[in-house]
């Protein structure tokens, strides 16, 4: 499943429109490395998502096409949620 799309799904954003401009930020990382808004994800994967002064680092449990919203926690880990001091010295991760 590409990655703008479970981020939706598994709400972690609201909008896939949302999730894929985050990606085109860079701002999306699988496995410690720059995802684009089309790159696979699959279980066990590593992602990390910074959004306004955000960081959220989950592993990936599951992957489903659609999930109700309490199934949806279901399909991921929380590993590390962090504060982010400055968005534009920390984008090029």
């Amino acid at each position: 499943m590409r990655i703008d799309k479970y981020l939706k799904v598994a709400r972690i954003l609201k909008r896939r429109a949302v999730s894929k401009e985050l990606a085109d930020q860079e701002r999306v990382l699988i496995n410690g490395r720059k995802a684009k808004p089309s790159h696979e994800v699959n279980e066990q994967d590593i992602v990390e998502v910074i959004f306004g002064h955000r960081r959220l680092k989950i592993r990936v449990l599951s992957i489903a096409v659609s999930a109700k919203k309490a199934d949806a926690v279901s399909m991921y880990e929380v590993l590390e949620e962090s504060i982010v001091e400055n968005v534009k010295e920390n984008s090029s991760i």
